[in-house]
């Protein structure tokens, strides 16, 4: 897949789950009228377990595409230069290891914003 399907791949993804979210409010619509008076939309709580959970997503999107681009870039130098591929496999380990450590960073300070 090129970049632009993966974009719009991405783009439906995230309008079908807004859809999913605006869902339960329409089928719960019988009982609006009493659940106005003493609900909100989000709440404090909510908004930090939903912030929480989009950085935490995002975070691991970043960090696979990261990785991902490292991989193939590597792959395609050891496959120009196969005399170098020691040197190659070693720097990619390496970076790919600095990327998994601030994803991880970044996914545990997502899913502190959840359970705080």
């Amino acid at each position: 897949m090129d970049r632009k399907q993966v974009f719009r791949f991405s783009l439906g993804v995230a309008a079908a789950g807004i859809a999913v979210l605006a869902l339960p409010s329409a089928a719960f619509a019988q009982e609006a009228a009493a659940a106005a008076e003493r609900a909100t939309f989000l709440t404090s709580n909510g908004a930090a377990w939903l912030g929480g959970a989009i950085g935490a997503g995002l975070a691991i999107m970043g960090g696979a595409a990261g990785i991902g681009r490292i991989g193939g870039s590597a792959v395609e130098s050891m496959a120009r230069q196969p005399a170098a591929a020691g040197q190659i496999s070693t720097a990619m380990i390496i970076t790919a290891a600095m990327i998994e450590g601030a994803t991880l960073f970044a996914v545990v300070v997502g899913m502190m914003a959840v359970l705080k």
